[in-house]
């Protein structure tokens, strides 16, 4: 992801909402407190600002009084919800293989979150650290990312297997036993690092794959968006305008706001890349009125509620101005 734009995935948030509402939250309420839009979750591929996700977390573990929030989120992840990296995950030949290709893939899905390996006798230290304000608290975010590899590793090796100790620098909750049963071994809190420690030669043994083809596929997929890297500040604000416009006129304003940056940052940065908002802004309102017209049926009312029109005649004057006719003429013409 683009250095200046620091953005995870909401699929990071999978399975945000029902634990909220587990737990007493409004969780539509405390998406918005963090300049979360609920219907970004809708989308597991929306970039969202790493710095609202911490804070949403933080938040929500203190109105709940759930001191685990991110261990208990990290209970619901699914290793399918790593997308293509879970593919290609599963074809390499032994876990340790894996996790080096999880590293190398890792930025695609959270550009705040960084892992390493380290070798020490017998033992393969992973370790965890989020890139993050000094003063801002990551124990959330820190118990989620290693809940997540946790369950990584548990897909890679089986459910019986477990780690030699698991380690965080943060103090830990009046009561660990949620913890200690989550990791099936010991946990130690204010640690000098965040991570898991494994035996090693668990991560030498030898594994089976499943769709050899697919991982191929897959590869090729991240391996070109890794390249693409320098380019992701259009893709990201594209994405943001087709998950932002269904709820109201979508600006540059609330597009900074949802990355956590104000809106000249946006600008300039898309200006390097020779775009601008505007452009972008039409563009993607094109593509998907494109999209509807052709193989769609929604009524135009609903046509102009999901690109963003406070009505239909603002939306058939733009539709105008855009395609040089109306929609009905359109159509007419596409008979």
């Amino acid at each position: 992801m683009s250095a200046f734009l620091p953005v995870v995935r909401s699929a990071s948030l999978n399975g945000y909402a029902d634990l909220a509402q587990s737990l007493g939250l409004d969780a539509p309420a405390m998406l918005r407190a963090a300049g979360i839009s609920a219907r970004s979750l809708q989308d597991p591929e929306t970039p969202l600002s790493t710095s609202a996700v911490r804070a949403l977390l933080e938040a929500s573990a203190e109105a709940s009084g759930a001191e685990d929030f991110g261990l208990r989120l990290a209970a619901r992840r699914q290793f399918s919800q790593l997308g293509p990296i879970a593919l290609v995950l599963k074809e390499e030949p032994t876990a340790r293989a894996a996790l080096d290709t999880l590293c190398r893939y890792l930025r695609l899905l959270n550009a705040s979150l960084l892992t390493r390996l380290e070798s020490s006798d017998d033992l393969l230290v992973i370790r965890e650290e989020i890139l993050a304000d000094s003063t801002a608290s990551v124990r959330q975010s820190m118990e989620l990312a290693v809940g997540v590899m946790h369950r990584i590793l548990m897909e890679l090796l089986g459910p019986q297997w477990q780690p030699v100790g698991v380690c965080f620098r943060h103090r830990g909750p009046r009561d660990t036993s949620r913890h200690r049963a989550f990791f099936g071994t010991r946990v130690d809190f204010n640690a000098g690092f965040n991570g898991i420690v494994c035996r090693a030669a668990d991560l030498q043994l030898p594994r089976e794959g499943g769709n050899p083809e697919m991982a191929r596929f897959a590869r090729q997929y991240l391996d070109r968006a890794l390249s693409r890297e320098h380019q992701t500040t259009q893709a990201t604000v594209r994405q943001l305008i087709a998950a932002l416009l269904p709820g109201g006129r979508c600006t540059s304003q609330q597009v900074a706001q949802h990355l956590g940056v104000d809106r000249r940052t946006v600008h300039r940065h898309l200006a390097t890349e020779g775009e601008s908002f505007s452009q972008l802004l039409q563009s993607v309102r094109s593509e998907l009125v494109m999209a509807q017209l052709r193989h769609g049926n929604l009524a135009l009312s609903e046509v102009a509620a999901l690109l963003g029109f406070a009505s239909p005649s603002a939306f058939a004057y733009w539709f105008n101005r855009s395609f040089g006719c109306s929609v009905r003429d359109w159509r007419k013409r596409q008979a």
